[in-house]
């Protein structure tokens, strides 16, 4: 949830950063009478509250002839005081309601648009020219024994497959050095729960605009998650961190599932677009005036592991209406595919600001001791999507895929070739 006290002062940024997303400004209107209420509803409670203690002290002192017509009124600021707390809890959440549907204010710097209005801000690497026709990811997949896309659909339905032999040491190799590089970068690895509490999904934002991508077990009233970064931003929740010696860093090594709802039809082929996959995720927790350099540093340490798999990439800045409703800024990297002859995102960062932190109530101490909102970061450093990339870029005349130095280790072999 965005600052309450920066709306109060300022709501014309926030009605700009709505415009900016493509939201609806009049929310914010929405949210300052709601919180104008609740404030009133919280005055008219507590002098009520303070009358009905000072009646109660009159009574105590009172005379026989004066305290039964004190307790009658006594009775009746009883009735008062209970009516003005019911109408004190229905302003709370009428105030969270329209606190909760309004987005992170949109980073000063982020372009204005929606999908198709990102800038770019770096290339790096160009494009192989091949003198042979390319393979797809998935002819090559199938060719090579590494993707299994019919037996995936046989067994739980579209969108589903079986990574085998060599295609799995590749997705366990590609995960493996990226665990590397975050312990090295100094964060802890953790493995999550993939289930979580709806006020955990909740709090990371993705029961609003994102809630038809989340799976739900009704019967548990459980989320699977589409990210670590929901179990990991939950993991400090009602918490107050030290972070005098700088942010806590975390790495989620999970599963992650996506309904992919409304997406029929795109990317169908291949294991671009599916139901599940695997990923590691970096999480930060720190201080709101460090979130921005924090940002910076994601961003290098996901350009740092696309270097190791030596594939062409970009990096843009993504359009403030294609933000997700928790970030307020977003850079992604996205890899160039040759058959498709576009880029496709590999990773995403993005800032959230205190945005999240607020929802989950995680606080560090300042300075001077007093509890402030912390801020958090989320950043991709390894998925199952690069393998489209890899497999892509690095194809041979023959039908071979050449495994990338970096991975050699983890996968057993320098080249991968067709199983018969």
């Amino acid at each position: 949830m965005i600052d309450l006290r920066f709306l109060r002062d300022d709501p014309d940024a926030v009605r700009a950063s709505q415009r900016a997303r493509g939201e609806d400004p009049a929310l914010v209107d929405a949210l300052l009478e709601a919180d104008a209420a609740r404030r009133a509803a919280v005055a008219t409670a507590d002098n009520l509250r303070a009358e009905h203690k000072a009646m109660g002290k009159l009574i105590g002192k009172a005379s026989k002839e004066e305290r039964s017509g004190l307790l009658a009124q006594a009775s009746e600021m009883s009735v008062k005081v209970k009516e003005a707390e019911a109408a004190q809890h229905a302003a709370d959440a009428d105030l969270d309601a329209a606190h909760r549907a309004i987005s992170n204010v949109v980073q000063e710097g982020a372009p204005a648009g929606g999908e198709d209005d990102y800038v770019v801000l770096q290339t790096v690497g160009t494009p192989r020219e091949f003198d042979f026709e390319p393979k797809d990811h998935l002819e090559l997949g199938e060719s090579l024994g590494l993707i299994d896309m019919e037996r995936g659909a046989k067994v739980s339905g579209a969108r589903f497959y079986f990574l085998t032999g060599y295609g799995a040491l590749l997705q366990l190799g590609l995960l493996q050095l990226a665990a590397q590089k975050a312990v090295a970068n100094g964060f802890t690895m953790m493995i999550p729960p993939v289930l979580v509490r709806p006020e955990v999904m909740a709090g990371t934002g993705f029961l609003g605009q994102h809630s038809a991508e989340v799976y739900h077990l009704a019967d548990d009233d459980l989320y699977l998650v589409g990210t670590s970064e929901v179990p990991l931003a939950g993991y400090h929740s009602d918490e107050i961190l030290d972070l005098s010696g700088g942010p806590k860093r975390y790495a989620g090594w999970s599963s992650c599932f996506r309904r992919e709802a409304g997406s029929y039809g795109k990317d169908t082929r291949g294991i671009i677009r599916v139901h599940q996959f695997d990923k590691v995720e970096m999480f930060v927790f720190t201080t709101p005036d460090q979130a921005e350099a924090e940002h910076q540093r994601l961003l290098a340490w996901e350009q740092e592991m696309l270097a190791a798999v030596e594939v062409p990439y970009r990096v843009i800045d993504v359009a403030a209406g294609d933000l997700g409703s928790s970030a307020a800024r977003k850079f992604d990297c996205e890899a160039w595919v040759p058959t498709q002859r576009t880029y496709r995102e590999l990773t995403s960062t993005s800032n959230c600001t205190t945005y999240q932190a607020r929802r989950l109530s995680v606080r560090y101490r300042d300075e001077n001791g007093k509890p402030q909102i912390a801020a958090t970061l989320n950043g991709t450093l390894a998925t199952t999507r690069w393998i489209v990339a890899i497999l892509e870029n690095h194809q041979q005349a023959d039908g071979s895929v050449r495994v990338p130095s970096a991975l050699v280790p983890f996968v057993g072999t320098d080249v991968l070739r067709p199983s018969n």
